[in-house]
């Protein structure tokens, strides 16, 4: 594929949308037509001013500019809460173009409700996780209805640009990935705040626990990604046979630390599922189609 995205528009790009922006232009791909992103204050606006070929506006200072950014973008990347999502989409359908990617970074917020709001437009929902600031990412994306393998093509390679892409199958793809990589990276900051406290129950001090524990998981990670090996194999070349190393994973395993995460996932799971039964379809009444204005 060409690496030239057609021109894009970014709806409400706090960190996460602002980490794909700065990824775009930090990768070199070209935009036809730009980027324009737009934010409700100029603080928030001024965080992206500068970057090349990024227009950058605060709806404070031109509060039609939702309106004007999406009427000239392909592709539209909506990065607004959720709860705000219906309200925005029946702001900006008017405007959606007719050949629109309208691609959403909102959790919770089930393909059909875009859908409907903007009848036979190109939606794919996206689930890029938080270390995408640091180019380290996973996103999920799922294709709705009407978008076709080159619009999905499209949105791979933005999110390319702050680390893996992974296609997954409409809302249940999505909400399965983001009880691994979306909430993942709590999964593993909690796990080494738990093995620093082990480290600190060992005697070390609070900066060399935390150090150790921090640095074994980038380090590990990044021994996982040079060596190509399972992790299984990984550790089992730590795990000497009747050595200490065998000893503590015995505890974890006797623990059902498998079985623990099996259940946080399915935890996550279900609650992705009650997110996206509180944003109901709209009333007919209240659908602006894009034929409108």
């Amino acid at each position: 594929m060409s690496d030239t995205l057609p021109s894009i528009a970014f709806i409400g790009a706090g960190s996460m949308g602002g980490a794909i922006v700065r990824g775009l232009v930090a990768g070199g791909i070209g935009v036809d037509g730009g980027i324009v992103v737009t934010n409700r204050t100029a603080a928030r606006a001024a965080s992206l001013t500068g970057l090349d070929g990024v227009t950058s506006v605060a709806l404070e200072d031109q509060p039609n500019a939702n309106a004007e950014a999406v009427a000239a973008a392909r592709v539209v990347v909506l990065g607004v809460k959720p709860q705000l999502m219906p309200e925005l989409l029946l702001e900006l359908a008017p405007h959606v173009r007719d050949d629109a990617i309208v691609v959403t970074l909102a959790a919770g917020v089930p393909l059909s409700a875009y859908e409907v709001r903007l009848p036979g437009t190109s939606v794919v929902r996206a689930m890029p996780n938080t270390p995408s600031t640091v180019g380290r990412g996973v996103t999920g994306i799922a294709a709705g209805t009407h978008a076709t393998a080159d619009d999905v093509a499209i949105v791979r390679r933005l999110f390319e640009t702050v680390g893996e892409v992974i296609e997954v199958d409409g809302d249940d793809g999505i909400d399965a990935i983001s009880t691994i990589s979306g909430s993942g990276p709590a999964y593993v900051y909690l796990f080494i705040e738990k093995l620093a406290e082990a480290a600190r129950h060992r005697g070390f001090s609070d900066e060399d626990a935390l150090l150790l524990a921090a640095r074994t998981f980038s380090g590990a990670t990044a021994l996982l990604d040079a060596e190509g090996e399972p992790p299984a194999e990984l550790r089992r070349r730590v795990t000497s046979p009747r050595g200490t190393t065998e000893r503590a994973i015995a505890v974890l395993e006797d623990a059902g630390i498998g079985q623990v995460l099996r259940d946080a996932t399915d935890a996550a799971f279900a609650r992705a599922k009650e997110l996206a039964g509180t944003i109901a379809a709209p009333p007919t009444e209240a659908i602006i189609l894009k034929s409108s204005d």
